[in-house]
């Protein structure tokens, strides 16, 4: 398994790149907790037939799902927290692979493909930062969706197919889970998300992201992916999720925070 994310590196003062220190995408997507929602999102795109069969065709994951898992939320952060270059720089990776993704039955550039990788990963941000952190108002969340919407154009989601606020974009959401059918790829996939082969000393923080992840799920596609709920275990993860929202904005920005993030904020200030 491969380091795990830490965002970009200070890059230019007082460039605040896509987003900026005032904005919810800089207070939402820098807790290091949304690193439980990167399981949830790759689960709910890979609940797509044609993201499970493209990955299935075009990359290693079973070989390295938690690396590209970490790879992935790095270039995420990059892309919010980076300066311009830095973000700019994250957004081409990430189109520049996609590019390379086609087959006959699937286009990584399809737009609303794109509309929908991009949708998981606004859903499962909130979903995860309300569950595990809190405070988020309902001005604070329509805030958020807006922000995301730059996300979404340097990754070349159409504008026009975008839902326009907050509440179109849940309704897209639930009738997009409402249609989709987990294949055999997609439950193959997901088995090295939920049960990773990680060294023995590793095994139980593997055990506890997959139950975490597995509770995150919509139920729709956790019952597609053949996972029971277990009263017990739901019942410990809520406690758990209660006792984090009650603790975690005690804590510290700077010891919750990706190290990238307190690197971009100091770099905002310089100018100043």
């Amino acid at each position: 398994m491969g380091a795990l994310p830490r965002g970009p590196e200070r890059g230019r003062p007082a460039d605040p790149g896509l987003f900026g220190p005032d904005s919810l995408a800089w207070r939402v997507n820098g807790e290091v907790v949304l690193l439980l929602g990167a399981g949830r999102a790759l689960l709910m795109q890979l609940a797509h037939p044609a993201v499970s069969r493209a990955v299935a065709e075009h990359s290693g994951f079973p070989q390295n799902a938690f690396d590209r898992l970490f790879q992935t939320m790095d270039t995420m952060l990059a892309i919010t927290f980076g300066d311009t270059e830095q973000s700019r720089a994250a957004a081409a990776r990430v189109n520049g692979l996609h590019e390379r993704v086609h087959g006959a039955s699937y286009d990584a550039l399809d737009p609303k493909l794109l509309l929908w990788v991009h949708a998981t990963l606004v859903d499962s941000a909130l979903t995860v930062h309300d569950r595990f952190v809190g405070g988020l108002s309902p001005s604070d969340r329509e805030r958020y969706y807006r922000d995301m919407k730059r996300q979404a154009a340097v990754l070349r989601v159409p504008s026009s197919i975008l839902p326009g606020n907050l509440g179109e974009f849940d309704r897209y959401v639930r009738k997009r889970v409402a249609r989709l059918e987990v294949t055999d790829d997609a439950r193959r996939l997901a088995r090295d998300i939920l049960r990773p082969p990680l060294p023995l000393p590793l095994r139980p923080v593997g055990a506890a992201f997959g139950l975490v992840t597995a509770s995150l799920l919509p139920d729709r596609l956790r019952e597609g992916y053949g996972l029971p709920r277990i009263p017990p275990v739901d019942l410990g993860l809520t406690a758990a999720a209660a006792v984090s929202r009650r603790i975690l904005p005690l804590v510290p920005r700077v010891l919750r925070t990706w190290p990238g993030v307190t690197a971009a904020r100091r770099r905002a200030a310089s100018g100043v």
